[in-house]
């Protein structure tokens, strides 16, 4: 009896810990939540604020073609806003919207992320806003095909529940920190929802601010993050744990024109460390379009270094 009491007890804290662990990272991301709306369309989603100047992160499939948006905070203030630019590849956009905001939502590392995380999404579900939901990071590193036929890579899986509406809203770490913005739920299943990682969404938030859109170089492959053998790691003379494993090749792509094939692993390109899938969406930016790239490529056979030429990404 003694033990089933402490057991319980314990219990008891445990749970405690958990609703104040989520109770306080709603209560630093929650005022920066909003609701987004198209001007003069029907429909709504999700945005947070990521700057006090009025920058609001969404999803591209919220604001659509729509050049103006409302934007309503908890406090029921609303504001008008104008898409700045949008990624349909990664489905984020972002919003510049009127005003000055005191509370924003600061974009974490969600290359620190583990399995079994806390993960909370915070949106305005089928029309209850500002909703919380809460469970945890269930996997790392997936894919999912965008609007554009495209594949999104370093999607968060999380068994948050996510309804229409939640759509842009921010996937929060129990540090109070956004780690993904919430994209897609699996209709007919359940516990499995997906957010673009923030990495990601942070690397398509600058090209935007840069250059009005994401500018990205092409060598035709989908990857995966992978954990790198120690002896591969001391071959490829990188440092990391994780590199990249690539999943397919396109034919005819400049990876294939290379000689790089599925079951290769990227540990750095032009002597850079790739520790995941993130890294090389980030590494193949415009500035490497027609510019000869060298992949360290770790197989069974040892590491070789394979020169690859990357192209424009067609819009």
């Amino acid at each position: 009896m003694a033990f089933a009491a402490e057991k319980l007890q314990s219990d008891d804290t445990l749970l405690d810990s958990y609703s104040m662990t989520v109770a306080d990272a709603v209560d630093r991301i929650g005022p920066a939540v909003c609701r987004i709306e198209r001007v003069g369309a029907g429909g709504h989603g999700s945005g947070f604020v990521i700057a006090q100047d009025g920058l609001v992160v969404t999803n591209f499939h919220v604001v659509g073609d729509a050049r103006a948006v409302r934007v309503t905070m908890p406090d029921g203030a609303t504001r008008e806003g104008h898409v700045l630019g949008r990624d349909p590849d990664t489905d984020i956009a972002l919003v510049r919207a009127d005003g000055s905001f005191a509370d924003v939502a600061p974009l974490g590392d969600s290359k620190r992320l583990r399995r079994g995380q806390i993960a909370i999404a915070i949106g305005n579900p089928l029309g209850f806003e500002w909703t919380v939901t809460a469970g945890v990071v269930s996997a790392l590193g997936r894919s999912m095909r965008a609007s554009t036929g495209r594949l999104i890579d370093d999607v968060i899986q999380t068994d948050a529940a996510l309804n229409p509406g939640n759509s842009g809203g921010p996937l929060v770490s129990s540090a109070g920190e956004v780690i993904g913005v919430n994209t897609a739920m699996i209709h007919g299943a359940q516990g499995i929802a997906f957010a673009v990682a923030s990495n990601t969404a942070n690397f398509v938030i600058s090209e935007i601010i840069r250059f009005g859109r994401v500018r990205r170089a092409f060598i035709g492959v989908s990857a995966d993050t992978t954990n790198l053998p120690r002896r591969a790691a001391l071959l490829s003379q990188v440092t990391t744990d994780t590199a990249v494993r690539l999943r397919s090749v396109e034919k005819d792509s400049p990876a294939a024109k290379a000689g790089l094939k599925e079951g290769d692993i990227i540990a750095a390109i032009d002597g850079r460390p790739i520790t995941g899938v993130d890294d090389l969406v980030r590494m193949l930016d415009a500035e490497r379009i027609g510019r000869e790239t060298l992949c360290t490529v770790v197989r069974r056979t040892g590491v070789s270094h394979v020169a690859v030429t990357p192209v424009a990404r067609a819009s």
